[in-house]
């Protein structure tokens, strides 16, 4: 199964950094915007370019502890800001 393409648009990108933990799955899938610098830190781009969004799902699906967030057009700032409400 072909997984579908991301859709168009800007998109936000927000890692869980106390739920990471430094595996690097996701440098490994999006090099250009998952960086880690030194044995536990994260550095990541957290609005890449239309043309990184399917390198950054792919790096998303991949987490093992599922520390990254993917959303279009501010629903992630939306949902996190429900989830908090709940």
């Amino acid at each position: 199964m072909t997984p579908s393409p991301a859709p168009p648009g800007p998109i936000q990108v927000v890692v869980d950094l106390n739920r990471c933990q430094a595996y690097g799955q996701c440098c490994f899938f999006a090099p250009g915007i998952f960086e880690l610098h030194g044995p536990e830190a994260l550095w990541y781009d957290p609005e890449p370019d239309e043309a990184q969004h399917e390198q950054v799902l792919r790096a998303a699906a991949a987490c093992p502890v599922q520390a990254i967030s993917v959303g279009w057009a501010g629903t992630i700032n939306r949902k996190k800001a429900e989830e908090a409400h709940e």
